[in-house]
């Protein structure tokens, strides 16, 4: 198979991997058609008020001030008398989009749905705003419009700002939320003239919603802990003291209206949102008001243990938490509205003030509106399921159901309340059991399926490097080996009785692909059978013993790379251990001080993973200190290389101008980071040059010579002053580190292959990317060169953990893009940070592009180890993913896979152009002609 063919085929291959686990974990668990349910008795309340500080953190609210006072007086004030509180606690990614679906519409969205869209809805789902009469929105652009997409009908009105408001470096972000309460107050006005407007308000089942995105804002600019985002909550809470006043005197305190303030998600200390550390899952929840139980005093120790009531000076008020998504179900309750059909949220009845016969009638409903959606479920399976494969869930058979809801009405009908509140909860707790059940139905099918194909491709891999890359006794016969006729019929049957199978079970076309996938793989692995004999042939010239060896040290090693998914520190651990393989391999007395460089380069670099993670202690003095290291090092580099490689004067002057370049990105970026503590903006010149620089980055260097260390002096100082750009302290000093090593590794392959005895050893500094390969001095594989493929994977691994682990990348915390722009736009913001990962893997791949040049191997070859060496990566990931225990943790380990696969796929593209990056040269304009001694 052609170089091309083969990689075009292995990418449709991973790429089909890759994919596999969005089928299998991230599909949509929404299911339609469902009868919306509402509870038949009289509703508390008329009208609903729901206010959402976006990003505010429970401690920040619930914490009282060293004198004993409240920075939100009347919100303490509600808590300690009128109203019911608790923590709502929120699921990963804690983000503003998943984080207001759970509390409006009451499920948790799959993760691919934040990614296709912020503001679109990929699955149309339903929502308490959808099932009001009329529900009036003021806030950000980012997340009203969502929900006035999803409702039917034209009931829901929003009112936002501007987008270009949502500006990170403006002076108060606080006046998002003072426009907020601005326009409900002049709203509140108008409708006091205008009597159609004053008739929808006077109407029921109504909904007001206040989305208040500055303490969010200021959060990201200031951090949590800053005077302006502690001063946005006492200026919330001012706001919310208004707003209650003004409802109350528009509808005549009627008592009929019910409060409920919270939080979509909380904030680290560093500013940042998106994974699962308690200051981003634990978030407000005050509700009063018509229909709520006023606070109740405890003597008793309360069940939490988590130590905040003492710390919140609460311990004397019942505290009463609930999940995200419960919320949904309060509000609909309160106002009498059918709960959303898509909810999975259960009605938290503490908070209620009605009768018992109000509370079981309203758990019945939200029992009955869980079913629904189970019922659908698995009507669905059992309709695209063979009859005698069909397997029901056990705890809710059809006639199970029936006996859970006669029995339940029987219950209310005896005004037994109590003990139908508790059957219904039993249905609730079975019906979300079997949701999960039936959404995950065929995981272990299409596992099966996926498992199959990844052992046969890398068991293929592997044969394709024994049979062209290796010395192997060849048996003649075998090679002109015509695959039987036996063989292609057998897979062509597999092929047709896959394909009745799942047509039958009218299975999406996905299924096709990952259950006939295997067949070709397998097919291709057994025509190959004939390697294996020439490999057992073989096996008495080869030293059995050393070859053991290397594959145990590479299994360790590769078990090593994915304990470091989980442990940063491993990474530390295996730098340790890298930096003895010059004395392990005896080149320490040949080569001391390249050694001496090595040993020292990766006790260096083994320091970064033992860091704290990216953006936790911005530091822009040593941005600055990187950007000087940059220079040093690119100087030392040129004064020492320029008696043995002459420079020419275009390229030297280009190098000069790349020097000078880093040094104006290390000012920009101490400059802009003093503009936005000043609060004087983004300077536009700044933003202009950083945008410039991002985009010449893969171009500059294309401008250098193709000489080995040229090239690659060009491609460091062009990545490394974008780099400087997106960084906020010690990461900076990532990079330089990394380069430094990387110059050393390039170097001391070349002692090692002297060492092994390859002769036709050419000097390094003489080499060139963009001259042709003589096929005669292209060697075969060695046992050394699994040694070499390893370290490249362990660079790459390092590369992207470490400056941080997965939270730093789910994170959400802006500071590193604060050069490019300060108005929030997730994608653009999420490409920038994405850029930030890849620099230093463009750095290892051009590396090992280098080595390839140097110990005159083809570019296959290796690659063909390092796919294997990931793909064994993957499939361990592949058995770490787990539905069970918390969201965080299943979360984590499909992320796991993803990045790895990412990887697999990632590196034949990047292979691609890190080749182009490296070899093509643009000429602006004709030179002399220069000879080189």
């Amino acid at each position: 198979m052609r170089m091309i063919t083969f990689f075009l085929v292995g990418l449709t291959v991973h790429v089909v991997f890759f994919l596999s686990i969005f089928d299998i974990y991230f599909t949509s668990p929404l299911v339609h058609g469902m009868t919306p349910k509402a509870t038949p008795l009289t509703p508390p309340a008329s009208r609903l008020v729901l206010v959402v500080a976006d990003g505010l953190r429970a401690d920040s609210l619930f914490t009282p001030l060293p004198n004993g006072s409240s920075r939100a007086p009347y919100l303490r004030s509600i808590i300690e008398e009128w109203g019911t509180w608790g923590v709502s606690h929120t699921r990963v990614p804690t983000e503003s989009r998943p984080g207001h679906v759970a509390l409006i519409a009451g499920f948790y969205e799959d993760v691919s749905a934040v990614a296709k869209g912020w503001k679109e809805n990929p699955v149309e789902f339903d929502s308490v705003f959808n099932e009001s009469r009329h529900t009036w929105c003021w806030g950000s652009p980012d997340i009203l419009p969502m929900f006035a997409k999803g409702a039917t009908g034209d009931h829901v009105y929003t009112h936002t700002y501007p987008a270009m408001e949502e500006d990170f470096a403006s002076t108060d972000a606080s006046r998002l939320d003072s426009w907020v309460f601005t326009q409900v107050k002049s709203f509140f006005q108008s409708a006091k003239s205008n009597s159609t407007l004053k008739e929808s308000l006077l109407e029921d089942k109504n909904v007001l919603f206040l989305h208040l995105l500055g303490i969010d804002t200021n959060g990201h600019a200031h951090r949590p802990m800053s005077q302006e985002y502690l001063d946005n909550i006492g200026l919330v809470d001012r706001g919310v003291t208004e707003l209650v006043s003004m409802v109350e005197d528009f509808f005549g305190h009627d008592g009929r209206t019910a409060y409920v303030f919270t939080s979509d998600h909380g904030m680290t200390n560093w500013g940042s949102h998106g994974a699962g550390h308690p200051s981003e899952t634990l978030t407000p929840l005050v509700v009063w008001g018509a229909g709520v139980q006023n606070a109740q005093r405890v003597t008793e120790p309360q069940l939490y243990k988590d130590g905040y009531l003492q710390d919140w000076k609460l311990e004397h008020i019942r505290r009463v938490d609930v999940s995200q998504a419960d919320i949904a179900p309060l509000m609909a309750s309160l106002i009498g509205i059918p709960i959303p059909v898509n909810s999975v949220g259960v009605l938290p009845l503490l908070y209620l003030n009605n009768s018992d016969q109000f509370k079981a009638e309203s758990m019945y409903t939200n029992a009955i509106q869980i079913l629904e959606q189970f019922k659908m479920k698995m009507t669905q399976k059992k309709e695209t399921t063979l009859s005698f494969l069909f397997t029901p869930f056990q705890q809710l058979t059809e006639s199970k159901q029936a006996e859970f809801i006669h029995k339940a009405r029987i219950l209310m009908h005896l005004e037994k309340y109590e003990d139908a509140t508790s059957l219904c909860q039993s249905l609730i707790s079975n019906a979300l059991e079997g949701l999960v059940y039936y959404h995950t139905y065929d995981r272990f099918f299409l596992g099966c399926s996926v498992v199959l194909g990844f052992v046969g491709w890398t068991s293929y891999v592997v044969l394709v490097i024994l049979k062209t890359h290796a010395s192997l006794n060849r048996n003649p016969s075998v090679l002109k080996q015509i695959p039987s006729r036996t063989l292609v019929r057998l897979c062509i049957c597999v092929t047709v009785v896959i394909t009745l199978f799942l047509l039958i079970q009218r299975s999406p076309i996905t299924y096709y692909i990952y259950c006939l996938l295997p067949v070709p793989v397998w097919y291709s692995v057994l025509k190959e059978s004939g390697t294996l004999t020439d490999l057992i042939r073989s096996a008495p010239s080869l030293p059995l013993w050393k070859c053991f060896c290397y594959f145990v040290l590479v299994a360790f090693g590769i078990e090593l790379l994915v304990v470091s998914f989980f442990h940063r520190a491993m990474l530390t651990v295996g730098l340790v251990v890298l930096s003895l393989w010059p004395m392990l391999s005896g080149l320490f007395g040949k080569a001391k001080f390249r050694s001496l460089s090595w040993c020292l380069g990766c006790l260096c670099l083994a320091a970064f993973p033992l860091m704290p993670v990216v953006g936790r202690e911005p530091n822009i003095h040593l941005v600055t200190c990187a950007g000087v290291l940059i220079l040093f090092t690119s100087a030392c580099y040129l004064l020492s290389s320029h008696h043995r490689t002459p420079l020419h004067l275009s390229d030297r002057q280009q190098f000069v101008t790349q020097m000078l370049h880093v040094a104006v990105c290390a000012y920009i970026s101490s400059l802009t980071h003093s503009s936005l503590q000043q609060k004087q903006g983004l300077p536009l010149l700044n933003q202009i040059i950083s945008w410039i620089t991002l985009a010449s980055s893969m171009l500059v260097p294309l401008l250098s010579s193709t000489r080995l260390f040229h090239r690659l002096l060009s491609i460091f100082l062009s990545l490394t002053a974008t780099y400087l750009l997106l960084s906020t302290g010690s990461e900076a000093l990532f990079p330089p580190v990394l380069s430094w090593l990387m110059f050393v590794w390039i170097n001391i392959e070349q002692d090692a292959m002297i060492a092994q005895g390859v002769s036709g050893k050419q000097e390094l500094s003489t080499m060139d990317f963009s001259a042709n390969i003589d096929i005669t001095r292209i060697r075969q594989l060695k046992l050394d060169d699994i040694r070499r493929s390893y370290f490249f994977v362990f660079f790459i691994i390092t590369a992207f953990f470490g400056t941080g682990n997965i939270a730093s990348i789910n994170s959400f915390d802006p500071a590193s893009v604060y050069c490019f722009l300060t108005v929030f736009n997730p994608f653009i913001m999420g490409g920038l940070m994405m850029w930030k990962v890849i620099i230093p893997f463009i750095i290892v791949m051009c590396t090992f592009e280098t080595i390839q040049v140097a110990t005159q191997l083809s570019s296959r070859s290796l690659f063909l180890i390092v796919l294997v060496i990931s793909d064994l990566m993957a499939l361990h990931f592949f058995f770490l993913v787990q539905d069970y225990g918390s969201w965080l943790d299943i979360g984590t380990s499909i992320s796991h896979y993803v990045i790895v696969m990412s990887m697999a796929i990632f590196l034949m593209l990047l292979s691609v152009v890190t080749h182009i990056l490296t070899s093509r040269r643009i000429i602006l304009w004709r030179r002399s002609k220069m000879h080189f001694p």
